[in-house]
């Protein structure tokens, strides 16, 4: 069964940091295209971070670039998403999902095969 399972969730305060985690299975992470989707209240669904298996570099939305990172671990076929500076707008439910494309990647949901559950992650005070 191919799935992706994420965790890591949860509530942090403004300027703190989080790492969540999309554990997939039923399929190898190491060739496919990974990336971040986050939905806040009320906002439809953003990509904000991708990587492709033989891009040159990752592509970040502009409300994540120098805050935001992520990174795959072929190994234990888990890829991560590792937040810093967070702010209150980056309040949102977290989703990490796959794609079969191999030399560059985008934020059009329909690019993208497989989809995890989402994870919670609230940043207040």
């Amino acid at each position: 069964q191919l799935q992706l399972v994420e965790s890591g969730g949860g509530v942090v305060q403004p300027g703190g940091s989080l790492r969540l985690s999309c554990s997939a299975s039923g399929f190898t992470i190491e060739r496919v295209t990974i990336a971040w989707f986050r939905q806040a209240p009320g906002k439809e669904r953003e990509g904000i971070l991708c990587i492709a298996p033989y891009g040159r570099t990752p592509n970040y939305a502009d409300s994540v670039k120098g805050r935001f990172t992520m990174f795959r671990d072929n190994a234990k076929n888990t890829f991560y998403l590792q937040m810093n500076s967070l702010k209150p707008e980056d309040t949102a439910v977290y989703v990490c999902s796959v794609a079969h494309s191999y030399y560059g990647c985008g934020f059009t949901e329909d690019e993208y095969h497989y989809w995890g559950q989402g994870t919670q992650v609230t940043v207040s005070s």
